[in-house]
């Protein structure tokens, strides 16, 4: 098993930096800003022949009693639970502060191993910038620069000193990635811990409290999955905050990397336009969708009807998607999701076999002929399965350029209806046939010919009056 690497620090010393540089991505959300890491973000890292899980964690304040601080510490403790060694990070620019000394004696008392990296040390000298934190008693200090990556690997390899290199596991194939979405407020982080049957994820009464995507592995019976809690999105005008622009940008990102999408609407609300931008945003990237109508054991009977007319009619887009009315709160019908969701991601990734796509054109065809264009009628000869999440069914023709949408969707809906895809979109791209005389050369002129061509240049020349 790897071992669980986790980083600790008080708010905007550099961790979220450190996280990128040791995963070597840009997962985390970085900014000159205290508290943009809220909830427990883990990643994948590696030195040498030794893999290792890393986790960054929001700003440790033990001393918060309530509100997103005391939530955010919570995450942190349960982090440091988890850990199997623990990389304490302090400011070389500010030099130790009173909340240092605090978080040393928490992690003192955490039984874990720890090791006290001085970060942003780089154009320092390295014995003046380690002096004052020996004070915290947690060892040698060891000046790094996670920015620049000055001393970042000699730090791993001393917190990883004590673990066994593991022999490498097989890759266990393709698994579910379901990013859950939604506007702001709508209860996407309480859904996360409800799926987990855990507090994964900070669910706070505020608007904007998730501003990063947090990559979830968990298994529920022999399935693997990844979950993916998003930030809100609202309408683009009332963004304002870089964070926040940063914040949906991640989570379109997210929706693009996921294979399906829940996309959460709250339940006392009337479907805004917004989910409806959402929605369609779902299906342009081509993935699979479930709707999670979300707080819905609080709704009067007499709402409920009201509600579901209204899903209907703004979101029939969605009509191949299912439908599930939950609480993520009280955890009533949150299940049910998981069979919707296998169902989704199994549709997506379907293998389609040519003979019976194109068994299936023609007997559509014959229902009812493409248009015409002109003089012409295009002519459909054959389909195939041109790629997975969404399926692409390229049909190849004659005239195809002329196919109007309508008569697309026509052959997108026979199609999912003839495989009984449930959950995800489809798609069909037409393909031209190639001419079979395009390459060929004209041969030389018989007599005939040669004389058939004299007389009409002879005809020419006597209408038009040349010489």
């Amino acid at each position: 098993m790897k071992p669980t690497l986790v980083i600790v620090g008080r708010p905007n010393v550099g961790k979220s930096t450190l996280f990128n540089r040791l995963t070597r991505s840009r997962d985390a959300l970085v900014a000159d800003l205290p508290g943009l890491t809220r909830d427990r973000h883990y990643g994948h890292g590696r030195v040498g022949d030794k893999p290792y899980l890393v986790v960054d964690t929001g700003g440790f304040e033990p001393v918060a009693k309530d509100g997103i601080l005391h939530e955010m510490a919570r995450q942190t403790l349960q982090a440091i639970d988890e850990a199997d060694t623990i990389v304490f990070l302090v400011d070389a620019r500010q030099g130790l502060t009173s909340q240092d000394k605090i978080i040393a004696e928490r992690l003192r008392k955490a039984g874990r191993p720890v090791f006290l990296a001085v970060n942003k040390a780089e154009g320092m000298r390295r014995d003046v910038v380690a002096a004052e934190f020996f004070e915290l008693g947690l060892g040698e200090p060891l000046p790094i620069s996670s920015a620049h990556g000055d001393g970042v690997r000699d730090l791993v390899e001393l917190a990883l000193e004590s673990f066994p290199v593991e022999a490498p596991v097989e890759d266990e194939g393709d698994h579910p990635k379901i990013a859950i979405v939604g506007r702001p407020n709508v209860g996407k982080s309480t859904l996360v811990n409800a799926l987990l049957g855990e507090e994964r994820v900070i669910a706070f009464d505020q608007p904007g409290t998730t501003r990063d995507s947090i990559y979830i592995e968990f298994d529920r019976g022999d399935r693997h999955y990844t979950l993916i809690d998003t930030a809100g999105i609202r309408k683009r005008g009332k963004v304002f905050e870089a964070i926040e622009k940063f914040s949906v940008v991640k989570t379109l990102q997210a929706i693009e990397d996921a294979n399906v999408v829940i996309l959460v609407l709250d339940a006392h609300q009337d479907v805004a336009e917004q989910d409806a931008h959402i929605a369609g945003f779902i299906i342009e990237a081509g993935k699979a969708v479930v709707l999670a109508i979300n707080k819905w054991d609080s709704l009067e009977s007499s709402r409920r009807e009201v509600i579901k007319q209204d899903i209907s009619r703004k979101l029939q887009f969605l009509e191949f998607a299912k439908f599930h009315y939950i609480s993520a709160l009280q955890g009533s019908g949150v299940g049910a999701l998981f069979g919707s969701l296998d169902l989704a991601f199994a549709a997506a990734m379907v293998k389609l076999p040519t003979p019976k796509l194109t068994r299936i054109l023609m007997e559509a065809t014959e229902k009812h002929q493409p248009p015409k264009a002109g003089p012409f009628r295009p002519k459909l000869r054959y389909a195939h399965q041109g790629g997975s999440n969404p399926p692409l069914v390229v049909i190849h023709g004659t005239a195809v350029a002329s196919i109007p949408e309508s008569y697309k969707r026509y052959l997108e809906n026979t199609f999912r209806k003839a495989f009984e895809l449930v959950g995800t979109p489809l798609r069909v791209q037409f393909k031209q046939g190639a001419n079979p005389f395009a390459d060929k050369k004209p041969g030389p002129k018989t007599e005939r010919e040669e004389k058939r061509a004299h007389r009409q240049r002879r005809r020419g020349r006597k209408l038009f009056g040349s010489k």
